[in-house]
Formats: C-alpha cells, sequence, structure tokens
C-alpha cells in the first residue's frame, strides 16, 4: 500500500512546517508527500527532508482547495494511492496515528473519510465535529459569540452534546486534518475550487457523505495549533464570509431539508441524556 499526503503553504512558520513534514515522514510504510507552495517565495526546505518530498511551488496563492487539488491529481495518476492524507502545516502526530486510521478504514470500507481526536498544543480538547452548517450558525458564532443564544446554539452545532469519546458519524469534519479514501474522491469529487478558503471542507464532507460515512476516530489524536485566522484578519474574515455566501449558494440558505435530515439524525443518535 503506498500512502500519499499533501499540505499546503502559504507563508507558514518554519518550525511547524518540519514539524509536520517529520511527522508524515516518520509513517512507517511506502508514502509521498507533496507541499503545494502557494507563498510569493518558496518556502526553504532542510536539507533532510528536501529529498523525500515533492515542492510545488505554485509562484501565486490559487487557494486551499486548489492546491490540495493538485496534489490529489498527481497522487491519483502516479500512485493510485487507496488514502490520502489532507492535513494543515500547524499539525503534528505521532507515526502510529496513521497506521492505525488506515486499519480502521481497511475493516470499514463503507467509511470515506475519517478524522482524530485533535487537540490544542496544551491538550486540550478541540470540538471540530459539527453539523451541517446553518446560516445562524456561522452568523452567531462569529460576531455574536458572547450572547448566551448563541452560546447554546454553537454548542449544539459543534456536538458539544455527544461524547466526544467515541467514534460519531458526523456530518462536517475538519479539513485540518482528513484521511480520504481516494474512491470516495473519484467518486465525489474533489475539493470545489469556487472556495478560496474555508468551507471547502464542509462542501467535501457533505459530498462524501451521500455515497459514504465520514466519520470522527478518537482511540488515536493528533495535535493542532489552531490560530482561528479569520477572527483576528479581516482579509481573512472577507474569504470566510464570501465562501460562506458560496456555500449557501450552493446547498441552500433556510430551506435545505437534506441538512435538516442529517442533523437531526446526529442530533437524535450521540444526544446524551436527551441533550440538547
Amino acid at each position: 500500500m503506498h500512502l500519499t499526503g499533501s499540505i499546503v503553504l502559504y507563508n507558514s512558520h518554519d518550525r511547524e512546517v518540519r514539524q509536520a513534514v517529520h511527522s508524515f515522514l516518520q509513517i512507517r510504510m511506502d508514502k509521498t508527500l507533496y507541499l503545494i507552495d502557494n507563498s510569493p517565495r518558496p518556502t526553504p526546505l532542510h536539507p533532510e527532508t528536501a529529498s523525500r518530498i515533492t515542492h510545488i511551488h505554485n509562484r501565486t496563492n490559487l487557494g486551499f482547495g486548489a492546491g490540495h487539488n493538485i496534489a490529489l491529481h498527481r497522487a491519483l495518476s502516479n500512485y493510485n494511492s487507496p488514502y490520502h492524507l489532507v492535513f494543515n502545516p500547524d499539525v503534528s502526530f505521532e507515526p502510529q496515528v496513521i497506521t492505525e486510521l488506515i486499519a480502521f478504514m481497511e475493516h470499514n470500507p463503507d467509511i470515506g473519510l475519517v478524522m482524530p481526536q485533535i487537540r490544542y498544543p496544551n491538550g486540550s480538547l478541540q470540538f471540530l465535529c459539527k453539523l451541517l452548517p446553518t446560516p445562524k450558525d456561522l452568523i452567531g458564532r462569529r460576531f455574536f459569540p458572547f450572547l448566551p443564544a448563541c452560546k447554546r446554539h454553537n454548542r449544539i452545532y459543534e456536538m458539544r452534546f455527544a461524547d466526544y469519546d467515541q467514534t460519531m458519524d458526523v456530518p462536517f469534519l475538519s479539513g485540518s486534518f482528513m484521511l480520504l479514501r481516494t474512491q470516495a474522491i473519484q467518486e465525489a469529487g474533489m475539493f470545489d475550487e469556487r472556495y478560496f478558503l474555508y468551507m471547502e471542507d464542509a462542501d467535501l464532507c457533505r459530498r462524501i457523505g451521500k455515497k459514504y460515512r465520514t466519520v470522527y476516530y478518537p482511540r488515536v489524536s493528533i495535535t493542532h495549533a489552531y490560530k482561528k485566522a479569520s477572527y483576528k484578519e479581516l482579509k481573512l474574515l472577507y474569504h470566510h464570509m464570501r465562501s460562506a455566501i458560496l456555500y449557501f449558494n450552493k446547498w441552500g440558505w433556510l430551506i435545505d431539508r437534506e441538512r435538516s435530515r442529517v442533523n437531526q439524525q446526529a442530533v437524535k443518535r450521540y444526544s446524551k441524556a436527551q441533550e440538547p
């Protein structure tokens, strides 16, 4: 089995990139890593890793999904890999994480995408299992997170009513770390490149979820810095809002029967003590 993976870079921190690359290269199986570099200048690579990865400098910022699609096209044409890992440059993990995730997917061929438990560098849990988003979810958590009603609604959106120590079928998993079954990608399609940044993971999960299960698997965990940059930079906020508009134009704003059905099923199945 040959594993492929990809990281999209844009002026990424050197230490983080080295850590992410090192994590992938430590996996004990045949593998190929693509660094898709959207930075204005090529990201310098360290000699001990440069010969073991494929570095593609685009000279312009193509965006998150378009960058990963370059790697996916090459992975499928050059290796026909059964699995492809999409992950961020601010992620680190132990090699057994991938071997266990692959073993889990091998035993469950109906799973198209899996995400492990994700923690901050200080060890605290990141609540990255989500329901399919509604306009109220995104507006409330971005602009009115201090309101009690928005806090309650965000708790439901992030599935905090569920036990994060159990394996769950989750409608929307984070693009910061996705192990993809490439057959699922071939059937559902790759990232929608109309999303420059943000919401492309929600869109991909939704399309894969029509044909396969999208699963959270907490028996292994990774570390993710998770800077929430769109909460700090106006330019990234613009991209986030633009992507949200594209997403709801595509899937529906107020009326989205599929979203209602999928979310209701997840809430009913995983609510603890009849919550929320």
